[in-house]
């Protein structure tokens, strides 16, 4: 499932980016192109085509993007990251540390020295 969702992401963002490509800031862009020809959606139209489709694949980016993180195996620690996987294997992988040997006092070294 959240392969389809990341696949709808993908293509929502390439149909973006071609859609406001084909925008021209100064009103034109697309649209120019074709009103010299015949006029079947007209100018206009093809402008209001083109702003309304930026905005529907937006709103699809943003919906799918909300929508991968419910999507998400949380598990029981609530953490999801492959570094916090790879944590956990090698915190139980790792041996307990041996406890250290006493220090034994240095040779040479006595009280009756003094």
């Amino acid at each position: 499932m959240i392969i389809a969702i990341v696949s709808i992401i993908v293509l929502a963002c390439i149909f973006l980016m071609l859609i406001v490509l084909a925008q021209d800031p100064k009103s034109g862009g697309f649209a120019a192109g074709i009103a010299g020809g015949s006029q079947v959606m007209g100018v206009k139209k093809t402008t209001d085509l083109l702003e309304n489709l930026t905005w529907a694949f937006a709103a699809v980016l943003i919906v799918c993007s909300i929508g991968t993180t419910f999507l998400i195996d949380r598990g029981e620690g609530g953490d999801t990251g492959i570094n916090s996987v790879n944590i956990d294997k090698a915190r139980q992988a790792a041996p307990a540390p041996a406890a250290a040997p006493a220090a034994a006092p240095a040779a040479g070294t006595t009280d009756s020295a003094k």
